[in-house]
């Protein structure tokens, strides 16, 4: 290796270094790092001794150590004992440096895959206000009494709760569920079968990926839950809508023929149209995959907040052949950002299904587990969901009443028995994709009910979410909204 004398190289040093800047080691780091890597300490040079530079930048001995040893670690620097501290040769050995090309870039660098789930995401870069759908009143949380039980929850935690958790979820949790599923959706479940996910999208991802292989058939309500599309289309799986009716899901004669490998439905309270699906229905449908060995996947994101009648009782409480997957969240009635759902799975499913959520996904958030386990446990979660259900109830009111006012026989009002939301059926050829951005230049967020849609031809119309808006904000940002839609009256 050419040896490079190093008498000029205090020199080097000097012109950058600053005395009462920024801190030494940071300093001397940075300067000699940046002149390795842009040559002008060349593969080869001698750095001074620690001793001499120390004495020449008026800093520490231990500071200049501390640089070459760091520098060294990097493979920037090489010393020896006797020999001194020379820069490295960073040239690869083994194989001549690739001659440099310009980089030209057509279109966007992400795989098919990527390309499909980014050109079919539907989440909104905005998720609060007037009249974001989903949403529920979080200022009426009781915050307080979370707080309390999260503070103890931290007070008895053991050390093995703050690793990696194993298994199905925490089981307080999962027999909390279970116990508030049998009382208020009919459910016959045990505990055994609750397994605890971070969201429903990851219980959506583990479905699709156990239970389907890439190519297979996945029926989805149209208009449906665009979540539950993307999930299932991110598995590869061939998505089929299928239309609804007065019931819910209505499959054709000729879909009928081709059974699906999963089916997707919310049947007490359809998202988003707000279709029940009554008795005779979900019997057609159990019937139908015991026979075609198809799996069910009911969806029950809000069925707590009923108003014209006490909650339906749930599809997985008819099923007597073990083929209802039952998928529930907290994002509803409790918050968003608490990220916990469950699903209630058949008993032959989840050992399997509690070894890949630790395998893919190697869970945790015990202590909120822990701490959603109590709040269940002492009764606050019923009492939260009693109250909140009248506040969405009145609320509910107001905005019918507005729509009733304003836009009068102009739209139509569908799914307002239960939920956070309503849909505001638009005539036919209006375009709410442009009512919908017109309305977002006025501050008020709405989404166009095409969007829900895979056919190339939906209804229109506009699902209007009030869980998160006051009485008084409805009125206002309802006014104008009606602004935007009064054209189409004339």
């Amino acid at each position: 290796m050419r040896r490079i004398a190093h008498a000029t190289l205090p020199d080097f040093i000097v012109q950058q270094f600053q005395r009462g800047g920024d801190y030494h080691h940071r300093q001397l780091y940075r300067i000699v790092k940046d002149g390795i890597l842009r040559a002008a300490l060349p593969a080869g040079s001698r750095l001074p001794p620690t001793r001499e530079l120390a004495q020449t930048l008026g800093i520490a001995r231990n500071t200049i150590v501390q640089v070459y040893e760091q520098l060294a670690l990097e493979g920037l620097l090489q010393a020896g004992v006797g020999r001194g501290t020379y820069v490295a040769n960073l040239a690869p050995a083994f194989a001549e440096p690739p001659a440099p090309t310009p980089v030209q870039r057509r279109g966007t660098p992400l795989s098919r895959r990527g390309r499909a789930i980014v050109g079919g995401a539907r989440a909104s870069a905005v998720q609060w206000g007037a009249f974001a759908p989903g949403v529920p009143e979080l200022r009426m949380f009781p915050g307080a009494v979370w707080s309390r039980l999260q503070a103890r929850a931290w007070r008895e935690v053991a050390a093995p709760q703050l690793s990696y958790a194993t298994g199905a979820g925490h089981p307080l949790l999962r027999a909390a569920i279970a116990e508030h599923l049998q009382g208020t959706r009919g459910m016959a479940c045990s505990a055994e079968q609750v397994l605890v996910t971070s969201g429903a999208q990851q219980a959506l991802h583990l479905i699709a990926h156990l239970l389907a292989d890439p190519g297979d058939a996945v029926w989805l309500e149209d208009p449906g839950y665009w979540g539950a599309r993307s999930a299932f289309r991110m598995a590869g799986l061939q998505l089929q809508p299928v239309a609804l009716d007065g019931e819910g899901l209505a499959p054709t004669p000729q879909q009928l023929q081709a059974p699906p490998r999963l089916m997707f439905t919310s049947p007490s309270h359809q998202y988003p149209s707000g279709v029940l699906m009554g008795h005779g229905r979900r019997r057609q449908l159990l019937d139908y995959a015991a026979a075609h060995r198809v799996w069910i996947v009911e969806d029950d994101y809000d069925s707590e907040f009923r108003f014209a009648s006490r909650p339906l009782p749930a599809l997985q409480g008819l099923d007597a052949h073990g083929r209802v997957i039952y998928l529930g969240t907290f994002s509803k009635t409790m918050f968003p950002a608490l990220r916990l759902a469950y699903l209630v799975l058949p008993p032959d499913l989840i050992d399997s299904f509690a070894r890949a959520l630790s395998e893919l996904f190697r869970e945790g958030q015990t202590l909120q587990q822990i701490t959603l386990a109590q709040f269940m446990r002492q009764g606050h979660y019923v009492s939260h969901i009693r109250r909140m259900r009248q506040v969405y109830g009145e609320r509910r009111r107001v905005l019918i009443d507005e729509i009733a006012r304003r836009l009068g026989g102009a739209v139509s009002v569908l799914g307002s028995d239960a939920g956070l939301h309503l849909v505001l059926g638009l005539p036919r050829g209006a375009d709410d994709e442009t009512i919908a951005r017109q309305a977002l230049t006025r501050g008020v967020l709405t989404r166009p009910l095409s969007l829900y849609s895979l056919r190339p031809d939906p209804a229109p119309g506009l699902v209007l979410g009030y869980g998160a808006v006051t009485e008084e904000e409805i009125r206002h940002s309802f006014g104008l909204l009606a602004e935007v839609i009064e054209p189409l009256r004339r």
